[in-house]
């Protein structure tokens, strides 16, 4: 009886028991880090989840701003609904060039390159060519993947499109973002392409907060 136990005890610490190997567990692929904001305004607040793995450059520098304090007292100023209707569209919202608050800008991180992209909540940097991004910052409702960097296609002529630069999502607050594009927006205010799309009174970002 006492060999028979052995025999048993022997079989299942080699992983084999009766000619059936115990299968290996499941390699389980790593999360990429990410770090959370709470991001407190006038309507209430907004928490994101910053991607400092997968888009390290342009997360490190909205950090730098947050850990700074100097993204308090900046504001949500611009609400563009998509054509057709609904609530698809984007928030933007920043210190708009304060010489005082701003940053040197920073060179533009692709979506080819992170593999992230401009999905429903996303939160991506605003500027005017690639390489001047600094302290604004928009917030996309609905997927709006044509934001997203494309390669050049010599069959339609297509050139390289550079795109804007995905760094985190809201996890929470997706309510409030909502709100915001709700907000009255002047026919007048703004350069020309911006007509319609400036908030008539900015909404206020009281604080921005790491939460972990």
């Amino acid at each position: 009886m006492l060999r028979h136990c052995t025999l048993i005890l022997a079989l299942l610490s080699c992983g084999t028991l009766f000619g059936q190997e115990t299968a290996p567990p499941a390699a389980v692929a790593p999360v990429p880090a990410t770090v959370t904001v709470r991001m407190q305004t006038e309507l209430g607040t907004i928490v994101l989840s910053i991607e400092k793995e997968r888009a390290p450059l342009t997360a490190a520098n909205f950090l730098r701003y947050v850990d700074q304090k100097r993204m308090d007292g900046a504001l949500f100023y611009r609400a563009m609904k998509l054509a057709g209707g609904g609530d698809a569209g984007l928030v933007q919202g920043g210190l708009r060039g304060d010489p005082r608050r701003v940053l040197p800008p920073i060179a533009h991180e692709s979506t080819a390159v992170t593999g992230l992209s401009h999905v429903d909540g996303a939160i991506s940097m605003a500027r005017a060519a690639p390489g001047t991004a600094t302290a604004d910052f928009f917030i996309v409702l609905g997927d709006l993947t044509a934001l997203d960097a494309r390669p050049a296609d010599s069959a339609t002529g297509q050139q390289e499109d550079p795109g804007y630069a995905v760094f985190g999502r809201v996890i929470e607050g997706l309510e409030v973002v909502r709100a915001l594009l709700e907000q009255p927006t002047s026919a007048t205010l703004g350069p020309e392409v911006m007509k319609g799309q400036m908030i008539e009174k900015p909404v206020k970002i009281l604080t921005v907060r790491r939460a972990n």
